[in-house]
């Protein structure tokens, strides 16, 4: 079995005999339904290969669809002049090699259609192609850009370098509204949304199809699709793991489901990770692997973001479609980044409850934040982050909090603006990471308790104070009934007193433990 990794040109995947999901329904009801269209998917979701296909389409290669939903669907195969656009590879680091790159792209055209070349400005010479090949051809054009937003991502913390970007991609955008009766169809993709930054403010036919129910799945693997079309892979992988075949699918579902685009929430795969997966036969990070998000680092920081609120954060659908420079939260850029998604949806108050689509970006994402938010680097804090598991499973609770504190020591306070935050975010990065069983602020129905983490022999009832006492926090387990929950369970229980000390910029070393004594 030939799995698609990394192939994005689809006649080369058909004539090569790679497997392909069938996606060619979405995509003739998608051009007998609008003129232009914008999709926003996480990278690697399929959106390059997706672009191709509706090239090959629009070419009128009918023989590539044999066997393909669309060859039936599809009656008249109307040959149709295609302008591809594709920002995925550009060098964006300053808006003249922007601009240059541009050109390139340009004189490409020109090149491929045989038109006369110009000097002009970019719109203008992008007006010129799509006339002229209108005149020349008697027949109106597609357009298909990949990656628009590629550019912006790469200055997306600076704003006076997003400002000089959109000063050159506006006009060239632009063309598409002036041109408007020359096109049949145009099918813009990218990772973010920055259409209200008006790059495309005079491209007012957009139609963005991100989160309508009908093409949720447009891109990526639903799991029937996976089992349809990769059974033999998911087979020869549960024989080489000796496991069954449906135990194999859990955990390719554990690990790589969870996407979901839609109210309707349809689990999607990350189709990236599970051909890597099912090649190598191996259960391993790979789309996180192939970009690190230094950028959603550095919003989180910038917006002074709370962890512990992502996971269940409550958003509109206004919001999700945002721009992130727009609004002073990271939330649409994870979303739309693919390190968030949709988990339930209430339909009463038209609101989306967001979350981490799976174990895989959960755990990488979070092991990529430890070392941004304490002083641990690569291998020493995986090291750290074991041996605290240790610690929780033999009841070592000295030792449990001792780890803590080293993971909270040489930070550079002086460069953090609120140092509760920062101390709270570290507590939840840690916790979230010991792949023991953790619940973070756990309601109970006399208060929230800070952490409980269960292990196979210890139950730990934890509670935080910042600028307190131990002993206050102690107090509150105990005056709450914090433990109640757990008095039945044959676990030894550990209640646990913790306070920061603004002094030491640490977790003082005066904490209290009790271990509760069952009658």
């Amino acid at each position: 079995m030939k799995y698609p990794i990394g192939i994005q040109n689809f006649p080369n995947l058909i004539r090569d005999g790679y497997e392909y999901v069938d996606k060619t329904s979405f995509i003739y009801k998608l051009t007998h339904t609008f003129q232009a269209c914008f999709l926003s998917r996480p990278r690697r979701f399929g959106k390059s290969l997706l672009l191709s296909t509706m090239e090959a389409y629009f070419k009128g290669d009918r023989e590539l669809f044999k066997s393909l939903a669309i060859e039936d669907l599809e009656k008249d195969w109307i040959k149709y002049p295609v302008i591809h656009l594709d920002l995925n590879n550009g060098d964006f680091r300053s808006a003249e090699k922007l601009e240059a790159f541009i050109n390139r792209q340009l004189r490409n055209l020109e090149k491929k259609f045989g038109l006369e070349p110009s000097d002009g400005e970019l719109g203008d010479r992008f007006e010129d192609i799509i006339t002229n090949l209108y005149d020349r051809e008697g027949q109106r054009i597609v357009v298909l850009i990949d990656e628009y937003d590629k550019p912006l991502q790469q200055v997306i913390t600076d704003k006076d370098a997003q400002a000089d970007y959109r000063e050159v991609l506006r006009p060239f955008y632009g063309t598409l509204k002036k041109t408007e009766a020359c096109l049949k169809f145009i099918f813009i993709t990218g990772v973010t949304k920055f259409a209200k930054l008006s790059v495309f403010s005079d491209l007012n036919q957009l139609k963005d199809i991100s989160l309508l129910p009908e093409y949720d799945t447009i891109c990526g693997l639903t799991r029937d699709e996976l089992e349809m079309h990769f059974h033999e892979g998911v087979e020869n992988f549960a024989n080489a793991k000796g496991w069954s075949y449906d135990q194999m699918i859990r955990e390719l579902v554990r690990k790589y489901n969870g996407y979901h685009f839609s109210e309707r929430l349809v689990g999607i795969l990350n189709p990236f990770s599970v051909f890597n997966s099912l090649s190598d036969k191996k259960l391993s990070d790979y789309w996180f692997q192939t970009g690190t998000p230094s950028f959603l680092v550095k919003e989180l920081q910038n917006c002074h973001t709370d962890l512990n609120t992502l996971d269940g954060y409550r958003a509109e659908a206004s919001l999700l479609a945002s721009v992130a420079s727009t609004v002073h939260t990271p939330v649409p850029l994870l979303y739309q980044s693919g390190y968030l998604t949709i988990k339930r949806y209430e339909k009463e108050s038209e609101t989306y409850i967001l979350g981490y689509p799976n174990e895989e970006v959960e755990q990488a994402f979070l092991r990529f934040l430890l070392p941004n938010y304490t002083q641990m680097r690569g291998s020493n804090s995986k090291y750290e982050i074991d041996q605290l598991v240790s610690d929780f499973r033999n009841g070592e609770v000295k030792a449990v909090l001792e780890r803590i504190q080293s993971f909270l020591s040489g930070f550079n306070y002086e460069l953090i603006l609120d140092c509760e935050a920062h101390y709270q975010n570290v507590l939840y990065i840690i916790f979230k990471l010991i792949s023991l069983q953790t619940e973070v602020e756990k309601r109970i129905s006399n208060g929230r308790i800070d952490m409980v983490v269960k292990t196979h022999h210890y139950v730990y009832v934890m509670e935080f104070k910042y600028k307190g006492t131990a002993k206050a926090a102690l107090k509150q387990i105990k005056d709450k009934g914090y433990a109640l929950p757990y008095m039945t369970d044959p676990r030894t229980i550990f209640l646990v007193g913790v306070n920061f000390s603004t002094k030491t910029r640490n977790i003082d070393s005066r904490w209290q433990i009790e271990e509760l004594r069952k009658v």
